[in-house]
């Protein structure tokens, strides 16, 4: 049985508690598990797909986690669970789970599935259905992102020093962005700040020039920069897979007054909606207020994105950069409660503003804290 480095077993205990209670309320006697970030937050470990894998949660009896032989000391390594069925790279895992099953009289039980899964394509879950004729499948929906919207001690504790990490890694980033350099640069000392400070090799997040408000997810490239470019950065540290995100626009030279202008209004507004994400609040008047503002004071001719998003624990391999279990947008009726911490983002004339915002019991907590304004390169 591993040690995790960051969480102990009373971490998981609750955890697994949290998750049964909610398994017994869908009638499931045993769940499986195939989504890294779900098999992380339940086990302590998670690897990518090249050979499907999952981790079997049953209603009474031990837990499982099933996975290629490669993988498996580096699991027993780092997670909880101590029964861990194997299989070679060339044989199929079917069996291997249907014995695993069988072993504990669960082979034709109701089995619970995620059936939106991103590892349970048509293909597979013919595969499991043949594997295990006698069982039956029901749709769990994504109930392990939904408990892990509220976060633990533990997991605050990440994501504080993942936001130290993307405030230092921004401040650095900012520094390189003079005539001559490059957007690559700037993602080279950034990455580089991520390690030095504690946090996973990751993806830096986008760093792109341009104008607008839509062109936050645009392309990292070695084009030198000239005076009067304005560099968008948004980073993406990681501390054990727990992301912050904080995002500025760097000016290449002096910052334009209109540039200047417009974050002002953005950062004023975006202030107004961190000060409303407090218990209770309705996720779409938090929503509201920035984003009509943003219209009202004619920033944008329309806002087709949302304004925030939740943050937490994040795959390195899975396919979601970013985790809309919770958005803000126009419909969303959808309560904010303490523990949740959430990206909140705008961009408009130019300009973009981000922060990484954890909801306490008294109201919202800035995690990040660079200066609300047109950063300036090379400054």
């Amino acid at each position: 049985m591993g040690t995790h480095p960051h969480f102990g077993p009373e971490e998981f205990a609750a955890r697994l508690g949290r998750l049964k209670a909610r398994l017994a309320e869908k009638g499931v006697a045993v769940a499986l598990f195939d989504e890294v970030e779900a098999m992380t937050w339940i086990s302590g470990y998670g690897n990518s797909e090249n050979r499907w894998r999952c981790v079997g949660i049953p209603l009474e009896g031990e837990p499982f986690f099933l996975i290629r032989a490669l993988d498996a000391t580096p699991c027993r390594d780092r997670s909880w669970i101590s029964d861990i069925p194997t299989f070679r790279d060339w044989e199929d895992p079917m069996p291997v789970l249907a014995e695993a099953l069988a072993k504990r009289g669960l082979d034709s039980a109701t089995i619970g599935l995620d059936f939106g899964s991103y590892c349970m394509p048509l293909a597979r879950f013919e595969a499991l259905k043949a594997a295990l004729p006698r069982a039956r499948f029901v749709d769990l929906g994504p109930v392990v992102w939904e408990l892990r919207l509220i976060k633990s001690e533990a997991e605050v504790a990440l994501l504080r020093q993942a936001s130290a990490i993307a405030d230092e890694a921004l401040a650095r980033a900012a520094r390189a962005c003079v005539p001559g350099a490059s957007q690559r640069d700037a993602a080279r000392i950034a990455s580089s700040c991520y390690i030095e400070m504690g946090g996973d090799p990751s993806h830096v997040g986008p760093i792109t020039a341009g104008k607008g408000w839509d062109f936050l997810h645009g392309h990292l490239t070695g084009t030198p920069l000239a005076q009067g470019d304005v560099v968008h950065i948004e980073l993406t540290p990681r501390v054990a897979g727990y992301s912050a995100r904080v995002m500025r626009c760097v000016s290449v030279g002096p910052v334009p007054e209109a540039l200047a202008k417009a974050c002002a209004t953005l950062a004023d507004l975006q202030d107004r909606q961190i000060a409303a994400l407090r218990p209770g609040a309705v996720a779409r008047d938090v929503d509201a207020i920035l984003r009509d503002g943003v219209l009202e004071a004619g920033l944008r001719p329309g806002f087709d994105n949302i304004t925030g998003y939740t943050l937490g624990l994040y795959a390195q391999m899975g396919p979601r950069t970013s985790d809309f279990t919770r958005i803000f947008h126009p419909r969303a009726e959808w309560v904010i409660e303490p523990g949740m911490v959430f990206h909140m983002y705008v961009s408009a004339a130019g300009a973009s503003l981000s922060e990484t915002v954890l909801v306490t019991e008294n109201g919202p907590e800035r995690l990040t804290h660079t200066p609300r304004r047109i950063l300036v390169g090379g400054a």
